[in-house]
Protein backbone atom coordinates (compact mmCIF):
# COMPACT_ATOMS: atom_id res chain seq x y z
CA UNK A 1 0.00 0.00 0.00
CA UNK A 2 1.12 3.53 -0.65
CA UNK A 3 -0.11 7.08 -0.67
CA UNK A 4 0.44 9.41 -3.61
CA UNK A 5 0.43 13.17 -3.14
CA UNK A 6 -0.61 14.74 -6.44
CA UNK A 7 -0.18 18.24 -7.83
CA UNK A 8 -2.39 19.31 -10.73
CA UNK A 9 -2.54 22.17 -13.18
CA UNK A 10 -4.94 24.90 -12.09
CA UNK A 11 -8.49 24.08 -13.13
CA UNK A 12 -7.71 20.43 -13.97
CA UNK A 13 -8.55 18.96 -10.57
CA UNK A 14 -11.95 17.57 -11.61
CA UNK A 15 -10.61 15.84 -14.73
CA UNK A 16 -7.71 14.32 -12.79
CA UNK A 17 -10.10 13.13 -10.09
CA UNK A 18 -12.31 11.44 -12.72
CA UNK A 19 -9.33 9.55 -14.14
CA UNK A 20 -8.01 8.53 -10.73
CA UNK A 21 -11.38 7.02 -9.82
CA UNK A 22 -11.04 4.66 -12.80
CA UNK A 23 -8.04 2.93 -11.21
CA UNK A 24 -9.15 -0.37 -9.63
CA UNK A 25 -6.25 -0.15 -7.14
CA UNK A 26 -7.51 3.16 -5.77
CA UNK A 27 -8.63 2.78 -2.17
CA UNK A 28 -9.64 6.40 -1.74
CA UNK A 29 -8.77 9.87 -2.95
CA UNK A 30 -9.22 13.24 -1.27
CA UNK A 31 -8.77 16.79 -2.51
CA UNK A 32 -6.44 18.93 -0.39
CA UNK A 33 -5.52 22.55 0.17
CA UNK A 34 -1.87 23.52 0.32
CA UNK A 35 1.26 22.26 -1.42
CA UNK A 36 -0.57 19.25 -2.92
CA UNK A 37 -3.99 19.11 -4.56
CA UNK A 38 -4.89 15.46 -3.84
CA UNK A 39 -3.90 12.41 -1.87
CA UNK A 40 -4.67 8.93 -3.18
CA UNK A 41 -4.38 5.63 -1.32
CA UNK A 42 -3.39 2.72 -3.54
CA UNK A 43 -3.76 -0.94 -2.61
CA UNK A 44 -1.10 -2.99 -4.40
CA UNK A 45 0.44 -6.41 -3.91
CA UNK A 46 4.02 -5.09 -3.86
CA UNK A 47 6.37 -2.18 -4.44
CA UNK A 48 6.84 -2.93 -8.15
CA UNK A 49 3.11 -2.76 -8.84
CA UNK A 50 2.88 0.52 -6.92
CA UNK A 51 5.73 1.98 -9.00
CA UNK A 52 4.10 0.89 -12.25
CA UNK A 53 0.77 2.48 -11.35
CA UNK A 54 2.35 5.77 -10.32
CA UNK A 55 4.69 6.08 -13.30
CA UNK A 56 2.51 4.60 -16.05
CA UNK A 57 -1.03 5.46 -15.00
CA UNK A 58 -1.04 8.44 -12.62
CA UNK A 59 1.79 10.62 -13.91
CA UNK A 60 0.44 10.26 -17.46
CA UNK A 61 -3.01 11.64 -16.59
CA UNK A 62 -3.43 14.98 -18.40
CA UNK A 63 -3.31 17.75 -15.80
CA UNK A 64 -1.02 15.96 -13.33
CA UNK A 65 2.06 18.13 -12.89
CA UNK A 66 3.79 16.23 -10.10
CA UNK A 67 3.60 13.40 -7.60
CA UNK A 68 5.23 12.41 -4.35
CA UNK A 69 4.82 8.78 -3.30
CA UNK A 70 4.83 7.60 0.29
CA UNK A 71 5.43 3.86 0.49
CA UNK A 72 4.13 1.90 3.47
CA UNK A 73 6.73 -0.18 5.25
CA UNK A 74 4.71 -3.38 4.74
CA UNK A 75 2.34 -4.58 2.05
CA UNK A 76 0.17 -6.70 4.36
CA UNK A 77 -3.43 -6.88 3.26
CA UNK A 78 -4.80 -7.96 6.64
Amino acid sequence: MGFVLITTATGKESKVLEQLRLLPELGEVHQLFGQFDMIARLETKDFDELCDIVTDRIRTIPGVTGTRTLVCARFDRS
